[in-house]
């Protein structure tokens, strides 16, 4: 999927790659794309339902999530990279497309208000915990 790219957040996670990686596989599959959606999704017609799809995995270093719904089309692309110490540098980047008016009015409540700066933290912090403590 061909869309902008948006912005990217990161943070370092004091586990190996591996671990990270299962970590990461885990919140995808529980939670971004292992339901049927919500009222959320199904009010923007989510495709598919849950709102994201794995379009690409390549274990344990990227992992891209697409999707699209009335007013966007968009990839959640998650980079994995060594770091000193034994640690994992978790990556997450956002590309999205809001074509037309309606677009245009959802980019400003979602991403000019920062909520899906908010969304992405608690994703990569939900990582980080599952990655040092997997039996949360």
């Amino acid at each position: 999927m061909q869309v902008p790219y948006v912005y990217e957040h990161e943070t370092r996670i004091a586990s190996p790659r591996d671990v990270v990686w299962d970590a990461l596989q885990c919140y995808v599959e529980g939670t971004l794309t292992g339901t049927n959606g919500s009222a959320l999704t199904s009010l923007l017609g989510t495709h598919p339902p849950a709102g994201f799809g794995v379009a690409r995995s390549e274990p344990p270093d990227r992992l891209s999530l697409t999707g699209r719904h009335r007013f966007a089309r968009y990839e959640l692309a998650f980079e994995l990279a060594d770091a000193r110490g034994g640690a994992t540098q978790l990556r997450a980047q956002t590309y999205a497309a809001f074509p037309g008016p309606h677009g245009r009015v959802y980019r400003a409540l979602v991403i000019g208000t920062r909520a899906h700066v908010v969304a992405t933290t608690r994703v990569l912090r939900a990582v980080r915990r599952l990655s040092v403590d997997p039996a949360r």
